[in-house]
């Protein structure tokens, strides 16, 4: 009978000490190899850790400096250099990122010293039972007056996230009219051009151009159905790199011979050989069989480019329009331009021809929308039933609690408790990041099915659905599938009591979340400084898989991406559970502020020294996560209602409910206000642009003051202080409580300046470029050059003869093959390598 209630005790108590224990020590563990093996292995894989800092696929100017590659004087220039650094030589989009990860970072420092001190307090004497760390919880508190301190805190702390939110939101529209109209940005094609599908057929015709598009219309580019000759030119640069990897092969044959004095024939003894139909066809010459299938796909490609593209047939009635300037091309952009709902809609502004997807242009609108509706059931499926293997991992957490109902889960009453607390804190955690890993990226084909004509659409998209996954199942299902098994043995026995249960207990879910932010915070920042999947596969694809200099060169200077529509809403969520929380279990804002710096400082190096941005969103998707952080502010209202309600307080009840309301008239009248400028560019930012770019604002270290000169005039903040509050506090309250005035175009373009100028240079183009920049690159990319190793023996010469003498281009400058057979380039400097060419900036 004792060991029985021994063991009902080990079961109802709290296990958080152990729980976080179990998720602290084999994180805290992991985390300093992960940064030992980093910091040894920095200096040696250059390309992996550090490319930003000297590969020549980015200009000079936007290289990270890099006084030093020893072990650790690096860490000097990371920690001396500015994130405005990233704002001016990496994207816009990366600098507010890291901008996010700040605030959130704010948002819970902030938190900790309003709540801490006072509702650490109240929860510890609220006259509870509850033990470790559920004692300083709102679990704890059963005297209703205690509840007060609860919602003035909640008042207070939430009017500051939204009065934040407000003023951030403010900041990015400054921020982006600066930065799109400084001379780099305004001068880009990208900036004139508007992308409008469902065109009839009469405004496709050039003739037409100014009478469809208006006077200050420029030029077109009409997109025509190219899928088959998409298909043909894959298939020749597949070609390409077969001929390559077969004559490689051969050279190597060569190379080996030892025999001195080896002759042609000997060399052609020893050619690559395959058979027609794999084991049974003839065997035939690999490379003469190369060639001559890549002469019929060559041909095959002029026969499809020759194609008369103005056959209705091949139209996909969509159109990009180039516009005299900035402002008329926003004015055509915001302007609607037919009267039937689905002509010329929908269109897009500042499009980079590397962002189009060519095979989503040419749907019919009723396609379109079908598509897109299918694409929403998609999405919605996969929220709904991912909550399966959720909240199996969501009771995983508890099950401590389940033991007493489900009799065959009863061994683990035998378990010692650390090893309890790695089944309940560590596994859990650990389970449901890998499960959720995969979403986002099944999301962005979803995106891509549903018909977006460009990756910033599908980015944008596929951004909104995984943030409502993220909250649906990695915060609610995962919370009430904590909170319903650490009461379901209590409402069993005592179903009558299920209000009051659950208001008390519902809170104990915010052990799972400690733990969560420990193991995202120590070990996915150490895994992101460490990045050891990239290393092994550049090591076993360089070493192994890659056998021509092209291949050898693609795979060393790969650099790694950052994917918007996938960090965003993760970091955004943990956001919103730490903001839900802040009231109800105060110490899970510790948690998620030092796990989100964490986060920050591993994101903020590969940033400034690894990643190459490929998709900008222009500051929306900054935007877009500011207003999601609303959704944490509505839930911990709704939570604080609900639980006030349970507890039949009145008082909260009612000052929770006016919170609410509040909060959501407030959010409906900034909305109305903010939403327009965060979509469109105003038009009187370009009137007088010329002029702008004329002004000293962004050279001269001596117009430093100025512009700040003219914003403390124009500021009531400052005229109020002034003499009554030192300058050190006024600045940044003056810059919190009047964004419209700190936050405004005309403050942030001298705030933009770079110290050597570039953001002052203008981008010019070709007549060539200019012709070709929004043309389908099927049909405008050139055979690739065949790139073969110099080999000892001089046969590449002759098969470069022979390539060209078949028309293929051909060279073998910029690789060799050494004494062992290995192919070797010059890994500092690319200009050597012939298939290198500096991309262009539309």
């Amino acid at each position: 009978m004792g060991s029985m209630d021994v063991m009902k005790g080990k079961n109802s108590g709290s296990t958080s000490f152990a729980a976080i224990a179990a998720a602290l020590i084999p994180s805290a563990i992991t985390a300093a190899v992960f940064l030992a093996a980093f910091v040894s292995l920095r200096s040696r894989y250059r390309n992996i850790y550090a490319p930003r800092t000297y590969f020549r696929t980015l200009s000079r100017k936007d290289r990270t400096p890099s006084s030093s590659h020893t072990l650790v004087s690096w860490y000097h220039d990371f920690r001396v250099l500015d994130d405005k650094f990233i704002l001016r030589h990496s994207s816009l989009e990366a600098y507010l990122f890291l901008r996010f990860l700040r605030m959130v970072v704010l948002i819970c420092a902030v938190g900790c010293c309003l709540t801490w001190p006072i509702l650490f307090s109240v929860n510890a004497t609220g006259g509870g039972d509850s033990t470790q760390l559920d004692r300083i919880s709102l679990s704890n508190v059963t005297n209703k007056k205690h509840l007060y301190a609860h919602a003035i805190v909640a008042w207070v702390f939430f009017a500051f996230i939204v009065l934040l939110i407000t003023r951030e939101r403010l900041f990015v529209i400054g921020l982006r009219q600066a930065y799109q109209t400084i001379p780099l940005n305004a001068s880009r094609l990208s900036s004139r051009v508007v992308l409008y599908l469902s065109v009839p057929s009469e405004g496709i015709r050039k003739e037409n151009l100014h009478r469809w598009f208006g006077e200050n219309a420029v030029r077109s580019w009409v997109v025509s159905n190219r899928s088959q000759l998409e298909k043909v030119v894959s298939k020749r640069n597949s070609k390409i790199d077969n001929l390559e990897g077969v004559e490689v092969q051969l050279l190597k044959n060569a190379n080996g011979d030892k025999q001195n004095g080896a002759s042609n024939g000997q060399a052609n003894a020893r050619r690559p050989t395959h058979r027609t139909n794999y084991v049974a066809g003839d065997e035939v010459d690999s490379i003469s069989r190369s060639r001559k299938e890549l002469r019929s796909i060559l041909s095959e490609i002029d026969r499809l480019r020759q194609a008369d593209p103005s056959d209705p047939k091949k139209q996909a009635g969509a159109i990009f329009v180039e516009f005299k300037d900035q402002r008329s091309a926003h004015q055509a952009f915001q302007l609607v331009q037919h009267s039937s709902p689905l002509t010329l809609q929908p269109r897009y502004i500042g499009v980079q021809p590397k962002e189009v997807n060519w095979e989503n242009l040419n749907l019919d609108p009723s396609l379109r929308i079908t598509y897109s509706y299918l694409a929403v059931a998609f999405a919605v499926a996969i929220i709904v039933f991912w909550s399966i293997p959720i909240g199996i991992i969501g009771t995983i957490s508890n099950i401590n609690y389940l033991t007493d109902k489900v009799k065959f889960l009863g061994f683990i009453n035998n378990l010692p408790d650390p090893i309890l607390g790695l089944l309940t804190g560590f596994v859990p955690p650990l389970l449901l990041s890998t499960v959720v890993s995969y979403v986002p990226y099944f999301l962005k084909w979803v995106a891509n099915f549903s018909g977006q004509p460009t990756t910033f659409e599908a980015s944008r998209w596929a951004q909104q659905w995984y943030f409502a996954f993220q909250v649906v199942q990695v915060f609610l299902v995962t919370t009430f599938s904590s909170g319903a098994a650490a009461v379901a043995t209590k409402i069993a026995n005592e179903p009558t009591a299920v209000p009051t249960l659950l208001a008390k207990n519902l809170p104990k879910a915010s052990n799972f979340y400690l733990t969560y932010f420990v193991l995202q915070g120590l070990g996915t920042a150490s895994k992101q400084i460490l990045n050891y999947s990239d290393l092994f596969s550049f090591l076993f694809f360089y070493k192994y898989m890659s056998k021509t200099p092209r291949q050898k060169y693609n795979t060393y200077t790969r650099m790694k991406g950052i994917s918007w529509f996938n960090v965003y809403p993760k970091f955004t969520n943990l956001a919103v559970i730490a903001i839900a929380y802040s009231c109800i279990a105060p110490l899970v804002l510790g948690f998620a502020g030092i796990g989100i710096f964490l986060l920050y400082s591993s994101y903020r190096y590969n940033l400034l020294y690894v990643v190459q941005v490929k998709t900008e969103t222009r500051g929306e998707s900054y935007s877009r996560s500011l207003q999601h952080l609303m959704t944490g502010v509505y839930l911990a209202e709704i939570c604080l209602v609900g639980l006030f309600g349970v507890r039949k307080a009145p008082g909260p009840s009612a000052l929770a409910i006016i919170l609410l309301v509040v909060t959501a008239l407030y959010h409906f009248t900034v909305n109305n206000y903010l939403a327009p400028l965060e979509h469109y560019l105003p038009l009187d930012v370009f009137s007088d642009g010329d002029q702008d770019e004329e002004r000293p604002l962004l050279s001269g270290d001596e117009d430093v003051d100025g512009p700040h000169r003219t914003q403390v005039q124009r500021s009531r903040v400052h005229k109020l202080g002034a003499g009554k509050l030192p300058a050190v506090l006024l600045d940044p309250l003056a810059t919190f409580l009047e964004p419209r005035v700190f936050a405004s175009q005309e403050a942030l373009r001298p705030w933009l300046r770079d110290p050597e100028g570039e953001s002052e240079e203008t981008i010019t183009y070709t007549d060539e470029q200019v012709e070709n920049a929004y043309v389908n690159p099927a049909l405008t990319s050139k055979t690739p050059k065949v790139w073969l190793a110099k080999d000892q023996k001089g046969l590449s010469k002759s098969e470069i003869e022979a390539n060209e003498t078949e028309g293929f281009p051909s060279t073998d400058e910029g690789a060799e093959l050494d004494a062992s057979n290995e192919i070797r380039w010059n890994h500092d400097d690319f200009s050597t390598v012939p298939i290198f060419k500096e991309a262009t900036r539309y």
